[in-house]
């Protein structure tokens, strides 16, 4: 993979960088409770496949029309193909099977400590440092969280289990942001690049959708269909193209 190249973070207040994360937070925050509306007839590998073949598709088709550039090379589909594995089948596939076991608030929940996971692999991969004050604020935010969710956890299996998945798909991402920080992210077109992801992202999500669940399935239901426009269109076109934006010019954590 591409050297490690962060970005410095801005010196002074941002107000476009506040309003880009105040919009992620809403978007991003509502997503929890639509996709309870996937879930039951489509099995979740075939609506996560759904969900980036509309979403791609319309990227990719904007892209075409608005003549963005698509010189992705070699290491450029590369890199597509892994951010499609990680942030686009991997990591939601986890969230999906998560929510069957879980409250989507204890999927969130986890969620909320992505920072924490972003500031580790950033130091990892991107030999970011960690500060004292970072480190000391992710112990006690790791330690609240084993706090709320322990006493469940050791009650029932199905809500560890959960909680694993989402773990897991928490991971996927997070590395997924990481990598958006490397200097080869940096030089790729930022739309073509996520149209891309995504519709690799279905394509690996439809392979395992095929051989887990068998052939697709639809769900009638008018919510299914609207919360999947909404997962596909505003929480994945418009809402990764914010975020990715935000991490390539301030870094993953």
């Amino acid at each position: 993979m591409a050297r490690a190249d962060p970005a410095p973070p801005p010196r002074h207040f941002d107000t476009r960088l506040l309003l880009s994360f105040m919009v992620l937070t809403l978007i991003w925050g509502s997503t929890w409770l639509v996709i309870k509306t996937q879930l039951g007839t489509v099995p979740p590998a075939w609506s996560v496949t759904y969900r980036f073949i509309i979403g791609g598709g319309v990227l990719l088709l904007w892209c075409v029309a608005a003549r963005r550039s698509f010189a992705l090379g070699r290491k450029g589909h590369g890199f597509a193909l892994v951010i499609g594995l990680l942030q686009f089948a991997l990591n939601f596939n986890f969230v999906y099977h998560a929510e069957f076991h879980v409250t989507s608030g204890l999927v969130a929940l986890v969620f909320a400590m992505l920072v924490v996971a972003n500031a580790g692999l950033a130091a990892l991969i991107l030999k970011q440092p960690i500060t004292a004050r970072f480190a000391i604020g992710s112990v006690i935010g790791i330690a609240g969280v084993a706090l709320l969710v322990g006493p469940d956890v050791a009650q029932a299996s199905q809500v560890g289990l959960g909680l694993a998945l989402a773990v897991a798909g928490m991971l996927a991402a997070s590395l997924s942001n990481v990598l958006q920080a490397t200097r080869l992210a940096r030089r790729l077109p930022a739309e073509a690049t996520l149209a891309l992801s995504m519709l690799y992202g279905a394509a690996l999500n439809a392979g395992y959708a095929l051989v887990t669940a068998g052939p697709p399935v639809v769900d009638p239901r008018p919510e299914y269909w609207l919360g999947l426009a909404y997962l596909s269109l505003i929480a994945s076109v418009g809402a990764f193209l914010i975020y990715f934006a935000m991490i390539r010019r301030v870094g993953a954590p």
